[in-house]
């Protein structure tokens, strides 16, 4: 299958082009020519399914043409070796807890999955992959642990300094050997706008094989389409006709939301979706306005979602044609303060008997106020709270055991490189990593 740009200023390139280079030529953002449309049949058996089986039918559908049938299988059970079960909070609101992976976030499927695939691709490679990626929290971790010792790839983590948790900084500061991290002097936004750079340099780009492991590759983003289906798979498990699937996507960069807009467009049976932001909420006005209006992220409880500019608008002005109308049929936004997530996490975890992280309390809150009579809500939990202790643990008022996976992270010691905002620092820093 071929990948086109959402600017549309360049020719499609093949899925190993697309992986490796991350971002077009003309700065687009990549997406497959072809979304395919499953049979009714395959939602019918789809319970009776496992992750790794469903994942499998819906990896084929971007990936098949490209890799062997044998080796796509292997990725994808490889990369998918933990559960992503779905759970019942309340009457009609449900919590997809998508943190059971080795970092505990929701970015270990596309991580790993990218990771493996690009390890595939690199297979007779001789040169050195770079992979460069910013991160506002989790991305970071996912991505490091994901390709942590992958032959022939070095993967350099940009992160803003003081703005992510401490375990989060630790879960990529602590690995050392492929994996370097730095410490940026600055917003998430810079971080990105530093990797968005380098690709468009063409000295570094002659010099280096430069690929991202962000949402905005194809192979970051598409996969995170598996457990959407899979959610709607457990929940037919559950209730015996769930019609008005709403999903709740906590949303930062936007990759979650796109990805489950493209499973929507391959059939799978989903109503509508809710962008839950926290104050960084440039996409809810969009919403209002029909104007998109970037400006400097704001720091959050909910770091991760701390995004000013998010990078998958793109695709999915390109998948509803730049409609302003379309979009508002599918989605709508609301956004959250800290003290309003607060009072989620306290409430949900005194009242339900359920803990949420603080991006998960923005979903559930979202589908608290916004589900129409007749609804069936699912909440990306995207988080492990334990991610977050202080934060939710002062919400909840009760001390939270943090689990020995991140236990076991937070005794390593930090290994990061302070790096200023601007460019050339960055690009001179790049050039003498070879």
């Amino acid at each position: 299958m071929l990948y086109y740009s959402t600017n549309k200023k360049t020719s499609p390139v093949s899925l190993h082009d697309a992986v490796v280079r991350g971002l077009a030529s003309d700065k687009g953002l990549f997406m497959p020519e072809v979304i395919r449309r499953f049979p009714p049949a395959f939602y019918q058996n789809m319970k009776e399914m496992t992750l790794r089986e469903i994942s499998f039918v819906v990896a084929e559908a971007f990936f098949g043409e490209d890799v062997e049938a044998d080796k796509l299988k292997d990725i994808v059970y490889d990369a998918l070796n933990f559960d992503i079960p779905l759970v019942q909070v309340a009457d009609n609101r449900y919590c997809l807890e998508l943190f059971h992976g080795p970092t505990m976030a929701f970015k270990d499927v596309g991580a790993r999955f990218m990771a493996r695939l690009l390890a595939y691709f690199n297979r007779q490679e001789t040169r050195q992959v770079n992979v460069l990626v910013a991160t506002s929290g989790d991305t970071g971790s996912a991505v490091a642990n994901g390709f942590l010792d992958v032959p022939g790839v070095k993967v350099f983590v940009l992160y803003p300094q003081g703005k992510v948790s401490e375990i989060q900084e630790k879960q990529f500061t602590t690995l050392g050997h492929n994996i370097t991290a730095l410490e940026v002097s600055g917003t998430f936004d810079d971080c990105q706008a530093l990797v968005k750079s380098a690709f468009m340099d063409p000295e570094l780009n002659e010099k280096l094989y430069l690929t991202s492991a962000n949402s905005i590759n194809v192979a970051r983003f598409l996969p995170q389409t598996f457990y959407y289906f899979y959610a709607y798979a457990q929940l037919c498990g559950m209730v015996e006709h769930p019609e008005q699937v709403v999903f709740s996507v906590p949303s930062g960069n936007f990759g979650n939301l796109t990805a489950g807009l493209i499973a929507k467009r391959m059939g799978l049976p989903v109503k509508r979706f809710i962008a839950a932001n926290n104050r960084n909420d440039v996409f809810l006005q969009y919403l209002r306005t029909g104007v998109y209006t970037p400006r400097p992220s704001i720091a959050t409880i909910a770091n991760a979602m701390d995004v000013g500019d998010p990078s998958n608008f793109a695709r999915i002005l390109d998948l509803y044609g730049h409609s302003h109308e379309a979009i508002c049929a599918d989605i709508s936004g609301i956004s959250y303060t800290d003290d309003e997530i607060r009072r989620t996490l306290h409430d949900t975890f005194h009242r339900e008997k359920y803990l949420l992280d603080p991006h998960g309390a923005c979903g559930y809150q979202a589908l608290i106020d916004g589900l129409q009579p007749g609804e069936t809500g699912i909440c990306l939990g995207t988080a492990s709270p334990a991610k977050f202790l202080d934060t939710v643990s002062g919400a909840v008022g009760e001390t939270i055991a943090m689990p020995e996976k991140l236990r076991n992270f937070m005794q390593g010691e930090k290994q990061s490189i302070l790096m200023p905002v601007g460019f050339n620092a960055f690009k001179h820093f790049l050039l003498n990593q070879q």
